[in-house]
């Protein structure tokens, strides 16, 4: 369910890696032309044109990119360019830095890709840092939210529809008791988090509300300045429900006062191919108002350009 417009007739990638190259000439960058190939390309035609622009003018269409632009602009357009999984794995990494840490963003990218995706991210991540994310999880994290993250980052879940109703009446159970236990961080309630299926979650915590009268979420708001509460909510929230969690990031990220352009950035670059549409959808339901209303209303210039382009509106 991407929004992300791609032409019918899309020219063959050394004749966009000539464009590109031709954006970078004379007086000034030719933004606008930078738009109109790279935000209407999808992930297999940039990776295209990057690798014949690297033959064409022993070049890293990347770093030029870095070189020419800046700011916000510079920030979607790099994150857009770069390959899903080099993307990952640079956004994990720069979540488990001291000054950019976030067991947010890691959370996300372990619950809302797929296991192929993750298990790629992982790679990207190998191959770059010369470690694994793991290892890097692990390091900078303590206590419950280290006991979360690290199986998290490391699962493998299995993607299939098939569902066990006797297993997700019985775990229902299991997740009910340690919570009204307040047992919040226990080995049983990350286990079944971090290795069940969605397919299987979903099962487990529809009989979860259905037998004990409340979602699963609701019974773990009973501290709201816990931020480990905070964290596992919104854990559960993407493992589910990703475009609920996203709106939700989204709306924060814009109405906040000063918008949180990284976290917009983030948010649109990662989920246009992925479920943009649906995360439109639930935007404009929860705010009777369009997100690209909104992206318009506080970005500008190229960097509104992008971001609308990237959402699917605009003409860039």
């Amino acid at each position: 369910m991407a929004s992300l417009k791609v032409p019918a007739s899309v020219p063959p990638p050394y004749e966009d890696a000539e464009q590109l190259n031709k954006a970078f000439k004379g007086w000034g960058t030719n933004e606008g032309l930078i738009i109109s190939i790279l935000a209407h390309r999808n992930a297999a035609q940039r990776n295209l044109i990057r690798q014949v622009y690297a033959e064409a003018y022993g070049q890293d269409l990347l770093k030029d990119l870095d070189k020419e632009l800046s700011s916000d602009f510079e920030r979607v357009v790099l994150l857009w360019t770069l390959d899903l999984a080099e993307r990952d794995a640079y956004l994990a990494n720069e979540a488990t830095k001291r000054f950019t840490s976030s067991n947010w963003v890691l959370m996300e990218i372990a619950c809302t890709r797929s296991s192929h995706d993750l298990f790629k991210a992982r790679q990207a991540y190998h191959a770059r840092y010369k470690k694994s994310l793991e290892e890097d999880v692990a390091y900078h994290t303590t206590g419950d939210f280290r006991k979360l993250l690290v199986p998290l980052v490391s699962a493998f879940r299995y993607e299939g529809e098939e569902v066990n109703t006797m297993l997700a009446k019985s775990e229902a159970k299991i997740l009910h008791e340690k919570i009204s236990d307040k047992a919040y961080s226990d080995d049983e309630i990350i286990r079944i988090l971090t290795t069940r299926s969605k397919a299987q979650l979903n099962a487990t915590l529809n009989h979860y509300n259905n037998s004990f009268g409340n979602a699963i979420n609701k019974n773990l708001k009973e501290d709201a300045d816990n931020e480990f509460l905070k964290l596992l909510r919104a854990t559960i929230k993407c493992l589910t429900y990703p475009e609920k969690y996203f709106e939700k990031l989204l709306r924060l990220a814009i109405k906040k006062i000063g918008t949180d352009e990284w976290a917009l950035t983030r948010v649109v670059t990662t989920r246009a191919e992925v479920d943009m549409e649906r995360i439109k959808e639930e935007y404009h339901r929860r705010n009777s108002v369009t997100l690209d209303h909104d992206i318009a209303g506080e970005a500008s210039g190229d960097y509104e350009r992008m971001l609308l382009a990237l959402i699917g509106h605009g003409d860039a």
